[in-house]
């Protein structure tokens, strides 16, 4: 494919980039607050893939702020370093973000946040200390110094974090700014903070050392808008302050909306992002869920933007930018935007990032594509299995140079993955299971389709190496965890089904009122739920779990599912205990109800939906125990998970036939 705009050159103030490609700022919490060989591994490989700028992640600027990068700490310098050594060759650019989180994160000595006003976050909840005129100045000086730090180091510029409801945008938001000195009231006061910031820092680092703005209208009634965003962006422009503005969307009240799923349409973020993007003079770059480079062709092409970021396309598949300006662009592995484990994992406590669908990511240093090396005797590798994790095992044994045949029961790849991708706003799922199919033909693994594989098939096929990946079935036993001996009454029931059943074999008549019955927590029961209010049914989410869906929390799916469902026959109950199913009504109760004959509600349901955790299908291996020298069994097969662990137990099975 021919390119007009991405692949071309730009100036953004004194250095060139080679192409329009920018990795903006993500936490990884890879290094644990350090530029760690790790972390450095992790950029690396994507340089070698061909971006051509990559904004570091938020960069501590201040220990009342701490967290991905603690770039206030000179011990950071040699590992800094040793980034910049290690880009230097494949032509990738290095920003660091600058960045203070304001009242969004407690001080690691249980201090309370820093902030202009004494406004609570939404996500931390503690109550914190307005800033004195020391502080602010204390504070400013510390940016200086990262920037200066940075500038030592050997990386190109900074990328002033002024976005997202961090700290420079809590003083330009009168939603968090309620002070009555000369940094509060008026735009012009609460912009002072932004101005002086950005003026310090301008004034220490040499010229050659670029320095840009990160802005974001963050979509709540007000707080910072297109406009506010544009005025103060303008403002830096007029004094030369920027050479460049980095536009996104969202802040922690509206969290979804700053690394959108896979229910949000590529180029989600452009109506807030174009109207800044235009009417600045400073070069620009856009961000939007965007994934090939044809995407972002086309808003370059348009005018839109000048540049455009990729983060989770480049997670997916590092080598994105190099595989698709080779003409190669169909062996791009896709993000499918289920935020399952790099949102996720990098939100939860000092966990580090990962992907689902990538299981180098994170850890480059001892697994990934990268690392594949052909064997240099080929062996005959049986795959028994075609969901992710099979696909995956065979896709990299064949890479390996392995003869692999894959067997696989049903008429089609895909196992339960193929179901999630079934649900209203998941089709994006079924992304990574094409790219998978594609890849096995394309590297010639012999795929025998409804073929079912038992023990003596194994052994008679003389295979050197074995991986099961026979997957799962649906739990239909009634247990829920809150009480593991009082199981379900009633589930044998001919309307009591999986969730398997209702998106493969439903019921003729699924009835006008249903109960989906969640003892996961995962997208599963969610799923289930939207597609019966789909078909026109009431449905009432009944789960033991104290939280609503908490598996997909740190994934940002449970607001844009909440928001779907609003004015939708739907009601959700949660720490609630399905008791029993009789006739067309379901008994429920709380999770603290020992006597199931008190404090009981009837729930009507002509369809009742089961989620459980399924029942790994390990017939198979049982079977070969003691028969055969080298079997590996992943995925659901090991123990029925999520995604992420299939592809991941599958490649390292691949790897180590």
């Amino acid at each position: 494919m021919a390119y007009t705009h991405v692949d071309k050159p730009i100036r953004i103030g004194a250095i060139e980039l080679k192409n329009r490609i920018v990795r903006p700022a993500h936490g990884t919490v890879i290094g644990k607050g350090t530029m760690n060989d790790a972390l450095i591994a992790y950029h690396e490989a994507r340089a070698r893939g061909g971006a051509a700028l990559s904004i570091l992640e938020v960069g501590s600027v201040h220990p009342s702020s701490a967290f991905c990068l603690n770039i206030f700490e000179p011990s950071i310098e040699g590992g800094m370093r040793k980034l910049v050594d290690a880009v230097a060759p494949h032509g990738m650019k290095l920003f660091q973000q600058l960045w203070h989180a304001g009242h969004h994160i407690v001080p690691a000595d249980g201090a309370p946040p820093w902030a202009p006003s004494d406004v609570i976050s939404p996500e931390v909840g503690v109550v914190p200390q307005p800033m004195t005129k020391m502080m602010i100045d204390t504070v400013i000086g510390a940016y200086v110094d990262a920037a200066l730090r940075m500038e030592r180091c050997g990386l190109d510029g900074v990328d002033v974090h002024c976005a997202h409801g961090y700290l420079p945008a809590q003083f330009l938001s009168a939603n968090t700014n309620k002070r009555e000195d000369e940094y509060g009231g008026s735009f012009e006061n609460r912009a002072r903070f932004i101005m002086e910031l950005l003026t310090a820092i301008r004034g220490a680092v040499s010229k050659r050392f670029v320095v840009g703005v990160r802005v974001a209208p963050d979509l709540t009634v007000g707080g910072l808008g297109i406009d506010e965003n544009l005025r103060v962006a303008q403002m830096l422009e007029a004094r030369g302050l920027i050479d460049y503005v980095n536009i996104s969307v969202g802040n922690y009240n509206s969290f979804n909306k700053m690394v959108g799923g896979m229910h949000e349409p590529m180029g989600y973020e452009m109506p807030t992002s174009v109207p800044i993007a235009k009417a600045v003079k400073s070069p620009t770059i856009v961000i939007g869920r965007y994934r090939t480079l044809e995407e972002i062709d086309q808003v370059i092409r348009a005018g839109e933007a000048d540049m455009v970021g990729l983060v989770r396309a480049m997670i997916a598949d590092p080598d994105l930018v190099a595989k698709s300006l080779a003409g190669k662009a169909d062996q791009v592995r896709p993000c499918i935007g289920c935020n399952q484990a790099c949102v996720a994992r990098a939100g939860a406590l000092w966990l580090g990032m990962e992907c689902a669908v990538n299981a180098g990511t994170g850890h480059e240093l001892e697994r990934g594509d990268h690392r594949l090396s052909k064997v240099d005797t080929p062996k005959k590798v049986l795959v028994v299995g075609g969901g992710p994790a099979g696909m995956e095992a065979a896709r990299v044994a064949a890479t390996r140079g392995h003869h692999v045949t894959l067997a696989e029961a049903d008429s089609r790849l895909g196992g339960s993955l193929r179901v999630a991708a079934m649900a209203p706003t998941r089709h994006g799922i079924g992304d990574i299971l094409t790219w998978l199919e594609s890849e096995i033909y394309r590297l010639g693994v012999d795929v025998r389709l409804s073929t079912y594989t038992d023990a003596d098939d194994v052994l008679a096929s003389n295979a050197d190496a074995v991986i099961l990946a026979t997957g799962s079935t649906p739990r239909m036993d009634g247990i829920q965890g809150s009480h593991p001996g009082q199981p379900l009454q009633g589930i044998e029931q001919r309307h009591v089904i999986s969730s398997t059943a209702l998106f493969l074999a439903p019921p003729e008549d699924l009835g006008k009122t249903a109960v989906v019955i969640d003892d996961v927590g995962h997208y599963e029961g969610l799923a289930a739920a939207e597609h019966l209010i789909s078909k026109g049914l009431s449905v009432t989410y009944v789960s033991r779990l104290r939280e609503f869906a908490p598996a997909v929390q740190l994934a940002l799916m449970n607001e844009p599912f909440l928001t779907r469902m609003q004015g939708k026959p739907f009601r959700f109950k949660i720490r609630t205990r399905a008791i029993g199913v009789t006739g067309r009504n379901v008994i429920v109760g709380p999770t603290h109800l020992t006597d199931d004959r008190t404090d009981t509600e009837l729930v009507p349901a002509d369809t009742v939906v089961f989620v459980s955790h399924n029942r790994p299908n390990r017939e198979l291996h049982v079977e070969l125990a003691g028969r055969h020298h080298d079997v590996r069994v992943v995925g659901d097969a090991n123990s029925p998970r999520f995604l992420e662990a299939a592809i991941r137990e599958g490649h390292i099975a691949g790897a180590a036939a």
